[in-house]
């Protein structure tokens, strides 16, 4: 079955981009969850419309994602946790705890968007990064030091 595609998905295709794809994918789940529509001239011109739209909205968002990168490299962020032998911690500092001390000094930032691989396990300085948009990232320093 062919569908035009509604939003950009991973090993498939971008938006607007009509793809072939097995029917029971596109009518269990591409068509239900909005993802995509059946590939008919009607579609193709409300796809159109679409596009164009969200063209404006990624534009309007990237340049407030740009505007936010300047304010974030100038932040640093600091934790004081118990640590152990060899400087390990106790504990660990998770994206959910970056994300809320940026929320104590006035960003909004989802901890879905800090992209830590992993939760900081020692004592040190990490850099971490964050995605704003798709294509603008930040990069916000991270000083973990060990509570006396």
């Amino acid at each position: 079955m062919e569908v035009i595609l509604r939003d950009t998905i991973a090993n498939l295709g971008r938006v607007g981009e009509v793809v072939r794809v097995k029917d029971g994918y596109a009518r269990n789940y591409l068509l239900p969850r909005g993802l995509a529509y059946p590939a008919t001239d009607a579609y193709k011109r409300r796809i159109a419309g679409e596009a164009k739209r969200r063209i404006a909205e990624l534009a309007e968002q990237r340049s407030g994602a740009e505007a936010v990168v300047d304010q974030l490299a100038a932040v640093e962020l600091h934790f004081t946790a118990k640590a152990g032998e060899g400087d390990r911690l106790f504990g660990s500092i998770t994206s959910a705890d970056i994300a809320h001390q940026l929320h104590e000094k006035g960003f909004e930032i989802d901890k879905r968007s800090i992209e830590i691989p992993e939760p900081i396990k020692a004592i040190g300085v990490y850099q971490v990064p964050i995605r704003l948009h798709p294509e603008v990232r930040a990069e916000i320093r991270v000083w973990v030091v060990k509570e006396e």
